[in-house]
């Protein structure tokens, strides 16, 4: 069926509400106006996607592999071999972070497989958490759209596109200023030419790649003695715990922070959940593309460390102030190979980034809208004027431009980025737990074609309530070593997930109270000819002293849930 978004037949005014209604008019569709669709010729789909511009298998391992490598694997390994002392525990980290990763995978595996929609995390919280009415779709929504933006990420290719000229720059008006160029570059894209932007995303995924295996390459050159430095002897007391110059010592929260940042170096595997609705065959496209990404970016970070720890040693490894990849690029190629290439290899890497994040969190903002929970929803969920979710991006690009101007250099600045992936472990552990309760709860009906095993989701659970509870762990240093409390961005974290509850209470229950209406959940046919939710306005119709239900459009709203039939 072809057709803007529709609805079941409106009752007509006057009528009896009821539980059900009849076959005849339960098969007509009808659109937001209560005109007839069904049997209209040339009607088109207000919000479908055309098959030439959907996804493949290879766009979508190239969606999440943009999304995935940014520039945590180039720098990030210093500072976990400084908290573990260990060469042989460092890298198994990454191993294990590889492992807990596609536990989470499997997790979403599972739910992307039985609700093929874009949205992600939204329609899987939405299938557990039914009541109160809205609630659980509210504190995602409001998370998402403030913390949903691309300004890590936007920055730092301004800043390695200075170094990549010869101008390297600190954090300040000029870096950022190309960062709003990125975005804005990189929005336009995605708006006018979608096509054009899959390609650069997965051209630049390709070049991600190939960077990473000229690491691992000449990491294996390096084990063979082809480099310009000594035998660092890294690998004599592989798995010996050592204190030295910058590295060791740090105790347990030493240990649980390096955890956490290599899983959070892994962030990015849940890209393709986010745009099912885009992809070719999405549960075909899923199903092999996500493991494919997942597996092949663990081998590659592991062969990383392996490398990175075969050229430099461990004393310039851990006190390095430069990114790791520039000092292994130095030992292997020399100063001007390391100087000049690979600030322009990392700013492609992040550009590459800002692409797949834009991509697949305009269309969760879409998701969002189309179902009314957004103020302006109509605007934010149009398709206009060039059949891609152009408003939905520019509601992207504002956020992201915010956090890019507003704060200023320093504590402020790098206190929002730290913001940016917190509240995201509250909301897995929400999944994860959910995913348990549906399995188990035999009234709920769960069926999907991908099976977890509870143990892995249990696995998944507990990785999750570990990245929620250790940055409340005070550290052994100084409490404001970034320039504010340790517990600062958590309880941050914590509080705008809070600020959801009272967008829901103000949206829900204040509003309409203030308007004399109510807010109820509808069954309609989307574009993929799915029934699917929709929020909206209704009217309370009094009768003398007492109050009717609310008109409501569809066969089987349930008004006391505010959730229908499916």
């Amino acid at each position: 069926m072809a057709g803007t978004p529709s609805y079941k037949k409106p009752p007509v005014e006057g009528d009896t509400y009821s539980d059900h209604v009849d076959s005849e008019t339960a098969s007509e569709i009808y659109d937001e106006n209560g005109s007839l669709l069904s049997g209209k010729a040339g009607s088109e789909i207000g919000y479908g996607v055309p098959n030439s511009r959907k996804i493949g298998v290879t766009g979508a391992v190239f969606l999440i592999l943009n999304k995935m490598i940014g520039t945590g694997i180039f720098s990030t390994p210093s500072s976990i071999f400084a908290s573990t002392g260990s060469v042989g525990i460092s890298i198994l980290l990454w191993a294990v972070a590889g492992l807990l990763t596609l536990s989470g995978l499997s997790v979403y595996l599972e739910f992307g497989l039985a609700i093929p929609r874009s949205g992600g995390e939204k329609n899987y919280l939405e299938r557990v958490f039914r009541k109160p009415p809205f609630l659980i779709t509210s504190v995602f929504a409001v998370q998402m759209i403030l913390l949903g933006f691309s300004a890590g990420n936007s920055l730092a290719f301004g800043r390695y596109v200075l170094l990549a000229c010869g101008h390297p720059m600190p954090d300040g008006l000029i870096p950022r200023t190309i960062a709003v160029i990125c975005m804005t570059f990189v929005v336009a894209l995605h708006a006018t030419k979608p096509t054009w932007g899959l390609r650069l995303t997965n051209a630049l995924g390709v070049f991600k790649v190939l960077v990473l295996l000229l690491i691992v390459l000449a990491g294996f050159a390096a084990l063979a003695g082809y480099r310009l430095v000594p035998d660092p002897h890294n690998f004599d007391n592989f798995w010996a715990i050592e204190k030295g110059d910058g590295y060791g010592g740090g105790g347990a929260y030493a240990y649980a922070t390096a955890l956490l940042q290599v899983v959070y170096s892994y962030k990015g595997w849940e890209n393709a959940n986010y745009v099912m609705g885009e992809l070719k065959n999405p549960q075909r496209t899923l199903r092999i593309a996500a493991p494919l990404a997942v597996i092949g970016v663990t081998f590659l970070y592991v062969l990383a460390n392996v490398a990175y720890f075969a050229a430099i040693p461990k004393a310039e490894l851990a006190k390095s102030e430069v990114i790791v990849a520039g000092l292994f690029f130095r030992n292997m190629f020399g100063e001007s190979v390391a100087a000049r290439s690979l600030p322009a290899f990392i700013a492609l890497s992040n550009i590459g980034n800002v692409l797949a994040v834009s991509f697949a969190h305009s269309r969760v903002n879409q998701e969002l809208a189309k179902e009314g929970i957004l103020p302006w929803s109509k605007f934010w969920a149009s398709t206009k004027p060039f059949r891609t979710p152009a408003a939905s991006l520019f509601l992207h690009w504002i956020v992201t431009v915010i956090v890019l101007v507003a704060p200023p250099p320093g504590p402020a600045y790098n206190f929002i980025i730290n913001l940016y992936t917190y509240p995201g472990a509250w909301i897995n552990t929400c999944v994860a737990g959910g995913l348990i309760y549906l399995q188990f709860k035999k009234s709920e009906n769960w069926s999907s074609p991908w099976r977890t095993w509870l143990p892995v989701t249990v696995v998944y659970l507990l990785l999750n309530i570990f990245l929620a509870i250790t940055p409340f762990i005070p550290p052994n240093s100084d409490w404001n070593t970034d320039g504010y409390p340790y517990y600062a961005f958590p309880l941050v974290g914590i509080a705008i997930l809070l600020l959801g509850v009272v967008y829901w209470a103000v949206w829900t229950k204040l509003l309409p109270k203030l308007g004399g209406y109510t807010i109820v959940a509808e069954t309609v046919i989307d574009e993929t000819g799915e029934e699917v939710m929709r929020y909206r306005k209704a009217p309370i119709i009094k009768t003398g002293e007492a109050t009717a239900q609310p008109l409501l459009w569809g066969s089987n709203v349930n008004v006391h849930s505010g959730y229908g039939s499916l």
